[in-house]
């Protein structure tokens, strides 16, 4: 099968790009972003906003650009068996280095090591996170886990003060998706 992406969804004050590899069978049938319902992506990043789960694809837009939360796929089409990033063959990528022009995004946060192995082979001029995958198939990371990992996106997009932000455990020198 021969699946395409999504639009990016973004605008003026998106800071924080989070990158998939390829949207799901079931997404690809419900036609927008982390539809399966095992995926913990929209309970986590709600839990991280301290924001109601979003239910309809107006909540989850309106979640994630409230928080200046920019969402798409680092591959524009692959063949790939099912939803099984490991059996992704003959990627083509989307432009993301076209994408940024112009916008304040200052981080790319990438859900999963596939996701995060494709993105650092574009090279972009951009500090890029490999962050625990909120798929169903990682099954190592339990959704308390999840969430502690992805906490730190709220501390991302925040305004700077003199506080810390939250370090993200999965960039923690034991865990194996720390950016190398």
């Amino acid at each position: 099968m021969n699946p395409k992406s999504f639009d990016p969804i973004a605008d003026e004050h998106s800071r924080i790009l989070i990158l998939g590899t390829m949207p799901s069978v079931q997404s690809r049938k419900d036609g927008f972003y982390y539809a399966h319902p095992r995926n913990r992506f929209w309970q986590i990043l709600a839990a991280s906003f301290e924001h109601p789960i979003p239910q309809t694809i107006a909540e989850k837009t309106q979640l994630l650009l409230k928080n200046n939360i920019a969402l798409w796929d680092v591959l524009a089409s692959c063949e790939i068996t099912g939803s099984d990033d490991s059996s992704i063959r003959n990627p083509a990528y989307n432009d993301i280095a076209s994408f940024l022009i112009g916008k304040p995004i200052e981080k790319i946060l990438c859900n999963g090591a596939k996701a995060y192995k494709l993105c650092l082979g574009l090279g972009l001029d951009l500090p890029v996170l490999c962050m625990p995958s909120t798929s169903p198939a990682n099954a190592a990371w339990n959704l308390e886990r999840l969430t502690a990992a992805w906490r730190f996106t709220r501390s991302a997009v925040l305004p700077q003060t003199s506080a810390q932000p939250t370090p993200c455990p999965a960039q923690s020198q034991a865990c194996p998706l720390r950016d190398n």
